[in-house]
C-alpha cells in the first residue's frame, strides 16, 4: 500500500463563504475534518494528512516555500512516503509549485492542487481536485516528471502552468504547450514528457529580488528606486520580444554597474524573450549591456528561478547559464 503525504497550506480550497458571499479561512481545513476522506480511495493507499499552514496564498513567502520543501524531503527520506499532495491557494500556487520543482529531486510524485470555489459554495471544486491530485500522486507514471499541478481534470507542469482567470475553475493553463496529462476515471493519462532540469539545492532564501513590468513611456524612476544595497536581483517583464523604452537605460546601466543581476522576460502571454531588435532599448542592446534573457518563463517564475539561483550562490556565467533557459 502506497503512503501519500497530504500537506494542507490553506487557500480557497480550505475556505467557506459567509452569508454575504465573502470567502474566509476556516479554523480547520474542511478536508482535514472529513472522516471518510480515506474512503474515496478504496483502501488502495494510505493518506497521511498534515496542516503545515492555514494561509491565503498571498501570505505565502519563499521562506514558507522552503519549509514546505524541507517537510517533503523529510517525508521521503525518513518516513517512506511514496507521493505528496499539496493543497494551496491559487493566487501564488504556480510560484510555490515552481520553487519546489527547482529545489526537489524529481523522484516521488509531488502534486499541487487548489480550488476556485469555497468548500460550501455551489459547484465547489476543491474535493474533486483533491481526489484527482491524490490519484496522480499514486500513479507510477507520475514519477520523475517534476512537480505537477492538477486542476480541473488536467495535469500541468509546474514550470509552465499559470493562472489565467480570476474566478473560472478552468483558470490554470499552460500557454503554447498545453497540459501533459488528463485525469479519467481515477486514472492519469500522460501525453507529453517534460525535459528535466538540474536540482538546485538551497538551505536558505535571500530577500531583495524584485519583479518590474515595462510599459509605454516608462522611465528610470522605478529602477532607481530599487538601486539599493539590499537589492540582490531584478526581473523585468519587457515589451514584445524583449525590448524597453530608451528612457530606462541610464538607470539600468547603474544597476548593472552595481553588479545587480537583471533578468529579462516578455510580458506577452506566449513566446520567448529574444534579442531580435537592434535599436535604442531593443533586445540586441540589452543583451550587450549584460542583461540575462530568460527564455520560456513568465515574470513570477523567472523571479523564483533567480531567487533560487542566488540563494544557491550562483554568480557570473554560472548564474547566466542557469537562468537563461527554462529547461537548464
Amino acid at each position: 500500500m502506497k503512503k501519500i503525504l497530504v500537506l494542507h497550506t490553506g487557500g480557497t480550497i480550505s475556505m467557506s463563504a459567509t452569508a454575504s458571499g465573502a470567502l474566509q479561512p476556516n479554523a480547520e481545513n474542511p478536508l482535514m475534518a472529513q472522516d471518510d476522506l480515506q474512503g474515496l480511495f478504496d483502501h488502495k493507499l494510505q493518506l497521511i494528512t498534515e496542516e503545515i499552514f492555514n494561509l491565503p496564498s498571498p501570505h505565502m513567502t519563499p521562506q514558507r516555500m522552503l519549509a514546505l520543501r524541507d517537510r517533503i524531503l523529510r517525508g521521503e527520506r525518513e518516513e517512506g512516503i511514496d507521493g505528496v499532495v499539496i493543497t494551496h491557494g491559487t493566487d501564488t500556487l504556480e510560484e510555490t509549485a515552481y520553487f519546489l520543482d527547482l529545489t526537489l529531486p524529481s523522484t516521488i510524485p509531488v502534486v499541487v492542487t487548489g480550488a476556485m470555489r469555497g468548500a460550501n459554495e455551489i459547484g465547489s471544486d476543491g474535493l474533486y481536485n483533491f481526489q484527482s491530485a491524490v490519484w496522480t500522486a499514486y500513479s507510477d507514471e507520475a514519477r520523475g516528471k517534476g512537480v505537477l499541478v492538477v486542476m480541473n481534470d488536467e495535469v500541468h507542469t509546474a514550470r509552465f502552468v499559470t493562472k489565467t482567470h480570476t474566478t473560472n475553475v478552468a483558470t490554470f493553463r499552460t500557454p503554447t504547450f498545453g497540459p501533459i496529462g488528463l485525469i479519467s476515471k481515477h486514472h492519469v493519462n500522460f501525453f507529453q514528457e517534460l525535459i528535466q532540469q538540474t536540482v538546485c539545492d538551497i538551505d536558505h532564501v535571500i530577500n531583495g529580488v524584485y519583479l518590474l513590468k515595462a510599459f509605454a513611456g516608462m522611465d528610470g524612476d522605478l529602477f532607481s528606486a530599487v538601486d539599493l544595497p539590499t537589492t540582490h536581483g531584478i526581473v523585468i517583464e519587457a515589451l514584445g520580444a524583449g525590448n524597453l523604452p530608451p528612457e530606462t537605460l541610464p538607470a539600468i546601466r547603474q544597476l548593472l554597474a552595481h553588479h545587480i543581476p537583471i533578468v529579462l522576460v516578455s510580458r506577452c502571454f506566449n513566446g520567448i524573450a529574444e534579442d531580435v531588435y537592434d535599436y535604442a532599448g531593443g533586445g540586441v542592446e540589452l543583451k550587450k549591456m549584460g542583461i540575462i534573457f530568460c527564455r520560456g518563463l513568465n515574470g513570477q517564475k523567472a523571479r523564483i528561478k533567480l531567487l533560487v539561483a542566488l540563494s544557491n550562490g550562483k554568480q557570473g556565467d554560472e548564474l547566466r547559464h542557469y537562468v537563461n533557459n527554462a529547461v537548464s
